[in-house]
């Protein structure tokens, strides 16, 4: 069994963010030097009254967003996700999140997406950084259907979201007839001997682990975990009762991110059981492309397929 191939989920946003703007005159897109990275050359073209570029000027790209929704409008703040979070971190605690400004964040190339540029250009610190911050919301799309109904979401939503988005094609994780909604997870594969709880582009790692697994005789449950704040406590609680081991998998260092998450409700509802965090430890990321550097730290079906299988014994 093999997952349907899809397109880039930077693809998907750029064509519903089209969607959205087209049906609505108040969306308004604004970036920073990003129009081809964020594949929003079809938005200008189409509404070029409708995207505002600061150039490279991350700061900047953060307040004219947080002035514009103040004013009623639909923002969608889009930059590379490693600046975005580090350079503009602080107009997106004070004049976004802390403000109630409700833009929608948007940081492309997320993770190590950005591959052989180096550590300087990967954003395995996003997620501990804002999940730090009240009053914006955490969302990584596993594949397209999650990527279309996280804009959707978001665009609905009056509250502030970061939204992270990597640049390669992705798998169909999910059967039709899912649902989607910030802060509530999805089973995408039920099991009951490991439960591999997994955001964003490692989801479809955990599936097809799961499928590695399934050919040695084990069960294993994948939950997309695609809202890492709020998180979706329950989801977490309710796959570590019906699994023996859990594995929490994640494009992010371990410092701060959907792990220590996942720990903390564990720990505080009192539940144990072999657990393990999959991430980027703390040293110098490797160089390579994203595939081989998820392979060097484990985040593939044959790494996480050996991570679980350990856990069971």
């Amino acid at each position: 069994m093999t997952l349907e191939q899809g397109k880039a989920n930077l693809e998907v946003f750029a064509d519903t963010l089209l969607e959205l703007a087209r049906a609505d005159r108040n969306v308004l897109a604004v970036t920073s030097d990003s129009r081809g990275s964020g594949k929003l050359g079809p938005f200008g073209a189409a509404l070029p009254d409708r995207i505002v570029e600061v150039g490279i000027a991350e700061q900047n790209l953060v307040g004219v967003a947080a002035g514009l929704a103040s004013c009623g409008k639909t923002v969608f703040a889009v930059s590379p996700a490693c600046f975005l979070t580090a350079r503009a971190l602080e107009q997106i605690k004070n004049d976004v999140a802390y403000s109630g400004n409700p833009v929608k964040v948007v940081g492309i190339s997320a993770g190590v997406s950005y591959g052989a540029l180096g550590s300087t250009h990967h954003s395995i610190h996003d997620l501990a950084a804002l999940r730090a911050i009240h009053g914006i919301d955490v969302v990584v799309p596993a594949d397209n259907f999650e990527a279309r109904e996280a804009i959707l979401a978001a665009a609905r939503s009056p509250r502030p979201v970061y939204v992270r988005f990597g640049k390669r094609a992705l798998p169909h994780v999910h059967a039709p007839g899912a649902r989607f909604e910030i802060g509530k997870a999805i089973v995408a594969r039920e099991g009951k001997d490991v439960a591999f709880v997994a955001t964003g582009e490692t989801v479809c790692q955990a599936s097809m682990a799961a499928m590695e697994l399934e050919k040695a005789g084990l069960s294993a449950r994948v939950v997309s975990m695609h809202t890492v704040k709020p998180l979706d406590a329950e989801a977490v609680l309710a796959a570590a009762r019906a699994c023996r081991a859990m594995v929490t998998v994640e494009e992010h260092c371990v410092f701060g991110g959907l792990g220590e998450a996942c720990a903390a409700v564990l720990m505080q509802a009192g539940v144990s059981i072999p657990f393990r965090i999959v991430g980027f430890p703390d040293e110098y990321t490797m160089t390579g492309s994203q595939l081989e550097i998820f392979g060097h730290y484990g985040i593939s079906p044959e790494g996480l397929a050996k991570t679980a299988r350990a856990l069971l014994e």
